[in-house]
């Protein structure tokens, strides 16, 4: 019913059916994936009313919501970084993957993930969609934007210098906007200009 595509590898459809609702891939040498593709085989549809839910399982780290799949989205391809659920708060469809996996892996050897597949009614899979956090938009790919948040993350970073704000008469000298520089270009080479995505 399903296949997987990771890139650089041959297509999966070693499919292992865990039981009437769920199924999954083993994911071998999983630290070298960044994406993985997944898709209907177009072989058997999904039931009226019925998708499946897709689940990255990580062991020693827990589980991550990674999307769905359905008759009319029947395939997706997904990043494989973020959050994870902890072991301890895993639902009823976490166990299932997870008893499929050993926990305990030698962590000297590269980890195996389970890719796992949920069959559940549409709205079931809405709902839990719909608690997935959003895309955050990149930024450097609109200039005017990044320019936008580069000069207020300055003014906010001036406006603490400041007493009462910053006006057009306030005078501000050039070692405070020498320290900002260096300070924001230290965060920029650190993890790239997210962080101006909570300048407001």
């Amino acid at each position: 019913m399903f296949g997987c595509c990771v890139a650089g590898r041959l297509l999966q459809t070693n499919l292992q059916q865990v039981d009437e609702t769920h199924a999954m891939f083993e994911l071998q040498n999983a630290s070298t994936i960044n994406h993985v593709c997944v898709f209907l085989l177009g072989t058997i549809p999904f039931p009226d009313g019925y998708g499946a839910t897709v689940h990255l399982f990580w062991p020693g780290k827990g589980f991550q919501l990674l999307g769905m799949l359905s008759n009319e989205k029947p395939s997706a391809i997904f990043r494989l970084r973020g959050t994870f659920v902890p072991i301890n708060d895993m639902s009823s469809t976490h166990s299932k993957f997870s008893s499929m996996s050993s926990m305990e892996q030698d962590v000297s050897v590269d980890v195996t993930a389970i890719l796992g597949f949920a069959l559940e009614p549409l709205p079931h899979i809405q709902s839990q969609i719909s608690g997935l956090p959003k895309p955050v938009q990149d930024i450097s790919k609109d200039p005017a934007v990044l320019a936008d948040r580069i000069v207020k993350h300055l003014f906010n970073y001036i406006s603490g210098f400041v007493g009462g704000g910053v006006t057009p008469e306030v005078t501000v000298p050039m070692s405070v906007i020498g320290k900002w520089y260096d300070s924001f270009m230290a965060k920029v080479r650190a993890g790239g200009t997210g962080f101006l995505e909570r300048t407001e």
